[in-house]
């Protein structure tokens, strides 16, 4: 195998990705950068008045030094002091307001990386989602895009001024003794050839290093969220085990990575000693010689330890560039995922709705040879209610992922007031649909701003009438806080028929034509079932409404039953004539308490 070279295509990837999110801090990055030349420039002059000071000194001492001047005075030595104090003043300045500059820069470009990125991963199928680990998108979306900051602006940009820097010093030296500067062009160039192999040595190393640190963060997500079934199988030390292995081997990566650039520092540490070596030796020979002043080799000197500060910071911020680059390529990654659902550029106008679907000869297979719906034929009239019931993986659910768009069929045509979906405005066609999910989604707030997704414009009579409607009320009535009670994580704080209830109110609130609801009651005790069942009754009258269920009763409540089997409609009829026994007969009841 040769030696890792760093991935060119991965820095432009990185800097692709950060670019437009640059544009809009242009004026803020090019400030700081030109204060960063002024802190160059003070730097240069800095120097000088120790000089003239030496200098002085030395022919008020009785030398003959190679170049004429001024001998020691109060007067000089003073204005000398106070020229050291301003300089010394404005360069920390200069280096303050750059640094505030790039900090703010930085800050701003990646918030926005950042909410772009949560922009796009939440315009991702189903599909995609479906197989991403989320602590590992958590990971990249988090940290992977704080770490841009580095590339973008924390090294690259200082990165950029400091080989300015090292550009003026050499001048300035080559200037005033061309053999002295010689060396320092040779340090560099030492630097240059040794940092190479290091460069792609700590890519390397950083990418297994984020790559662990992606796992380490999926193990985490999975066990926290799946608690309750790791101590129900005593499943404690294996996911232990698991975790430390991942965090051992992200140590064990980690570790190198920080060795590799804290040798490249060191190296450069050696590097910078033995040019200040050879320039105090060939320095003062030339000294003695009377070919330059000892003013002369002391801003040499001073050059030499102000160059070199450059190097070091390059083999610093060329380990931060290669870890940060590492990150980046994961988060170009993250954003080269296409989405597959789209609204079309010429979207069909929906206008009033009057709730039509239709399934005409569907096929969709996850998998090749595996078909989940194969030639399904559905029509659900407007204002109709229709229950789809069936055994387990007969495609149920899918049907409601088609009605929402989540899904697209890979044969056939799914259907709106006589509309392909895929004519129609993502956002518009949604925004006409309200689902139920037999896992009620609650976020983290209070009941009533769970209720409010529905439809976040609502008044407080509006969400009053919902709350009522879904029988929220029954049991916020009975807390402290009411509507306003906090919501813990996933709405672990209530039972699962409170959630489901809320889940209602919102679906009330959006006040949708189209109703769709899949398994609504499954996993609720009987009472809570009812309760359940009422509000599902007074929502869907007036609406076209398709609700899949395993429970015979929420069936029986339907206008019209539809038994699914192996992809196909195998019976559609009313729900008194519905073989809802032999369908559900090996289907869990409803019963089954949270």
């Amino acid at each position: 195998m040769g030696r890792p070279t760093v991935d060119r295509s991965a820095l432009l990837r990185t800097l692709g990705i950060l670019r437009p999110h640059l544009r809009g801090q242009r004026v803020l990055l090019a400030g700081g950068g030109a204060v960063l030349l002024l802190e160059v420039l003070f730097r240069v002059l800095e120097p000088w008045p120790t000089k003239l000071v030496v200098d002085a000194l030395t022919r008020s001492l009785g030398a003959d030094l190679a170049e004429p001047g001024p001998t020691a005075s109060v007067q000089l030595l003073l204005a000398c002091a106070l020229a050291t104090i301003s300089i010394i003043g404005l360069r920390a300045v200069s280096n303050f307001a750059a640094t505030v500059a790039f900090a703010l820069g930085g800050s701003r470009v990646a918030t926005a990386l950042r909410a772009s990125c949560f922009d796009h991963i939440q315009r991702l199928s189903r599909t995609y989602h479906g197989n991403a680990r989320t602590g590992d998108v958590v990971q990249r979306l988090v940290s992977d895009v704080g770490r841009l900051q580095e590339v973008a602006v924390t090294a690259g940009m200082p990165l950029v001024v400091n080989v300015i820097t090292l550009v003026a010093m050499v001048g300035v030296m080559a200037w005033l003794d061309l053999a002295l500067a010689g060396i320092v062009v040779a340090a560099v160039l030492v630097f240059l050839l040794s940092s190479r192999t290091s460069t792609g040595k700590i890519t390397a190393a950083s990418r297994r290093t984020r790559r662990s640190e992606g796992d380490l963060a999926n193990i985490a997500q999975e066990t926290l969220s799946g608690m309750t079934h790791v101590q129900a199988y005593g499943m404690e030390d294996q996911r232990s085990r698991h975790f430390r292995g991942s965090n051992d081997r992200s140590l064990k990566d980690g570790v190198v990575a920080r060795r590799l650039a804290a040798a490249l520092e060191r190296r450069t540490d050696v590097l910078v000693g033995v040019a200040t070596a050879a320039v105090l030796f060939l320095g003062g020979s030339r000294v003695l010689e009377g070919a330059m002043t000892p003013g002369d080799l002391i801003i040499f000197l001073t050059y030499l330890k102000t160059s070199m500060k450059p190097l070091r910071d390059l083999a610093k911020y060329t380990g931060r560039i290669a870890r940060a680059t590492a990150s980046g390529e994961r988060v170009a990654d993250l954003l080269d995922e296409q989405p597959d659902i789209v609204s079309p550029e010429r979207p069909v106008p929906l206008g009033t709705v009057r709730g039509e679907l239709e399934l005409r000869r569907v096929g969709l297979a996850f998998a090749p040879g595996l078909p989940v719906l194969d030639g399904l034929d559905l029509r659900v009239r407007p204002g109709e209610s229709v229950a789809v019931v069936g055994p387990s993986g007969s495609g149920k659910s899918t049907i409601v992922s088609l009605l929402l768009r989540l899904l697209d069929p890979g044969a056939g045509s799914v259907r709106l007031d006589g509309v392909d979906l895929r004519e129609l405005d993502l956002a518009e066609l949604r925004s006409v649909m309200a689902l139920v999910q037999q896992d009620a989604v609650l976020f983290t707030g209070t009941v009533e701003d769970n209720v409010r997704q529905g439809r976040p414009g609502a008044s407080d009579e509006e969400v009053g009438r919902a709350v009522r409607l879904a029988r929220v009320t029954e049991f916020t009535d009975r807390l402290p806080d009411g509507l306003r009670t906090e919501v813990s994580e996933r709405g672990d704080s209530l039972s699962g028929g409170q959630r489901q209830r809320i889940s209602l109110a919102r679906a009330f609130l959006r006040d949708a034509p189209v109703l769709l609801l899949d398994e609504p009651t499954t996993g609720l005790d009987p009472e809570n079932a009812e309760l359940v069942n009422e509000a599902i009754e007074e929502l869907t009258r007036g609406r076209t409404s398709v609700v899949v269920t395993h429970d015979a009763e929420t069936a029986r409540r339907a206008d019209r039953v539809v038994v699914v089997e192996a992809g196909r409609v195998v019976w559609d009829g009313p729900p008194a004539e519905a073989p809802l026994e032999r369908v559900l007969e090996d289907v869990p009841a409803v019963g089954v308490a949270q």
